[in-house]
């Protein structure tokens, strides 16, 4: 190692030390000199013995993981034994700061050894988290265990489960992929528990709207039935959470009619009908959610963030819609292309943009394609109407009903008077 090298790790690893101490130190600043085993000046000591050991472990081929190994244990032996006396002399029972004296000398080990980049990550992370003990602890003590189950279940389908699914499709017509049906599994349980969040911490009416809004950026589908849900379980006002679903129908339009004018050359006027439908979902959602039923202070207590057996239910829905709609438009052949797309909208209407999209560049022209877009979001927002009136009960299906004619009424009349 080149000495310029080996100073820019040294000083990392003291760095580091200063970081954890800082916060350490200013945490115990009221103590008195003496009543505390180690502050600004121990913490980074320990981060630069670490670095000398990883740099003497360097330099020893032979023996150096040893002796890295015995200093480790050193330091937690001699560490813990005045983190106990100090924990006898304040009558409390704490582990953090001998767990941070080990992290700040591993780190700074690191620096010597490892990468620089993960090191500085790391130190940054261990302050962080050192210094949100309190908003750690306040989060703890509010989360219920209906909330952290579901969460939990959440991170599990998402990093433990869907990178063991097999990602092939089996079945005719496209067939199934296992790891597409769990994805939907996790975007339907992912929009339930965002909106469940969202109606925590900002209120009924706005967390529901901003849920929606956001929501629809990911699946607007997703929303609908996540709010047909909790609609039909009693656990919000019909009327919001359609108001919601709509909301959520009118950012996925703008979506759709951004993600057309980029994909489509010369389909810009194509994007004015979709355009003047999110605009009218968006007017109908916010008068629902501004006419609820539900007196203000009244609404029914959310007791769960998802249900897993309903979101299973409506993925598998969903993918039997969407497998249904493949083999209609095999058999229609590409002919047909309003009909595929019409048929591609009831189930999603992304792979309806980019079907169309490609019937673009390879036929040349935009006018056909365009269309076949605006007759898949009219699909579309049909489909959902229909969800809705299936899973949500009429409380919660006749405005997304009446919201969805709106739109699709709005939308072909624009197209009408721009054809």
């Amino acid at each position: 190692m080149e000495l310029a090298d080996l100073f820019q790790r040294l000083a990392l690893a003291l760095g580091v030390g200063l970081l954890v101490g800082v916060e350490r130190g200013w945490r115990q600043r009221g103590d008195a000199p003496g009543q505390r085993t180690a502050g600004l000046r121990t913490y980074t000591l320990i981060g630069l013995l670490g670095g000398v050991a990883g740099a003497i472990a360097l330099a020893l081929p032979a023996g150096g993981g040893l002796l890295l190994g015995l200093a480790f244990a050193t330091l937690g032996a001699v560490f813990g034994a005045f983190q106990f006396r100090e924990n006898a002399h304040d009558g409390t029972f704490s582990v953090t700061g001998t767990v941070a004296g080990l992290v700040t000398f591993a780190l700074g080990a690191y620096a010597m050894l490892g990468d620089r980049h993960i090191v500085a990550a790391a130190g940054v992370a261990t302050a962080a988290i050192l210094a949100a003990r309190e908003p750690l602890h306040a989060f703890v003590a509010r989360i219920t265990w209906p909330e952290l189950r579901s969460a939990l279940l959440l991170l599990g389908m998402t990093f433990i489960a869907l990178p063991l699914v097999p990602d092939r499709t089996v079945g005719p017509y496209g067939g199934i992929n296992p790891r597409e049906l769990l994805l939907v599994v996790i975007v339907l349980a992912a929009v339930a528990f965002g909106g469940y969040a969202a109606v925590k911490l900002l209120g009924t009416r706005r967390g529901q709207l901003v849920a929606g809004a956001a929501g629809g950026l990911v699946s607007s589908t997703a929303v609908t039935l996540a709010n047909a849900r909790c609609a039909a379980a009693g656990e919000g006002d019909p009327q919001l959470l359609a108001g919601a679903a709509l909301v959520a129908g009118a950012v996925s339009l703008v979506r759709t009619a951004i993600l057309l004018a980029a994909l489509v050359g010369g389909a810009g006027i194509a994007t004015l009908p979709l355009l003047a439908a999110a605009g009218a979902a968006l007017a109908c959602g916010l008068v629902f959610a501004w006419r609820r039923t539900t007196p203000p202070g009244s609404e029914p207590v959310l007791s769960n963030p998802f249900v897993l057996s309903s979101v299973l239910q409506y993925a598998v829905l969903l993918v039997a819609v969407t497998a249904a709609s493949r083999a209609a438009a095999t058999a229609l052949g590409s002919e047909a292309t309003l009909a595929v797309a019409g048929l591609a909208g009831l189930a999603d209407l992304d792979a309806a943009t980019f079907a169309m999209a490609d019937l673009a560049r390879k036929s040349g022209a935009a006018a056909l394609p365009s269309l076949g877009v605006l007759i898949a979001a009219a699909t579309n927002t049909a489909a959902k109407a229909a969800i809705g009136a299936a899973a949500g009960g009429w409380g919660f299906a006749g405005p997304l009903a009446l919201g969805s004619a709106a739109m699709v009424a709005t939308g072909t009349l624009v197209w009408a008077l721009s054809g």
